[in-house]
C-alpha cells in the first residue's frame, strides 16, 4: 500500500506493485512541506501527523482490519527509513492512535 500523497518520482506502477494507494492517509501537503524530512522536526511531525490521522478513523480502522488478517506493506517515497509517515502509520496500526 502506497502511503504518499504524491506518486514517487521515477517509479512505474508495474514496478511498485502496490494493491492500494492510500493518499488520503498521507500527511497533508502543508505538513509534508513544513517537515521537509528535517530530523529536528521529526517529533513535532509525528504529533501533527497523528492529529491529522485522528480525523480519518474509518480509513485507519480499515487498514488495521487488513493488517490483522494479512501482511500489509507500507510503501513510501522518502529516503529516510526511520523518519517518515509509514513509521507513524505502522505504530498506529499496531498500537492504535494513542501512542
Amino acid at each position: 500500500m502506497l502511503v504518499d500523497r504524491l506518486w514517487p518520482r521515477g517509479l512505474t506502477k508495474q514496478r511498485a506493485a502496490v494493491d492500494l494507494w492510500l493518499k488520503e492517509l498521507a500527511p497533508s501537503t502543508e505538513l509534508r512541506k513544513w517537515f521537509g524530512h528535517e530530523p529536528d522536526k521529526w517529533k513535532e511531525f509525528q504529533t501533527r501527523y497523528r492529529k491529522e490521522i485522528r480525523e480519518k478513523t474509518e480509513l485507519v480502522h480499515d487498514l488495521q482490519k487488513r493488517a490483522a488478517k494479512d501482511t500489509v506493506t507500507l510503501v513510501y517515497g522518502a529516503r529516510d527509513e526511520e523518519r517518515n509517515q509509514a513509521v507513524v502509520l505502522k505504530q498506529i496500526i499496531e498500537y492504535g492512535s494513542k501512542k
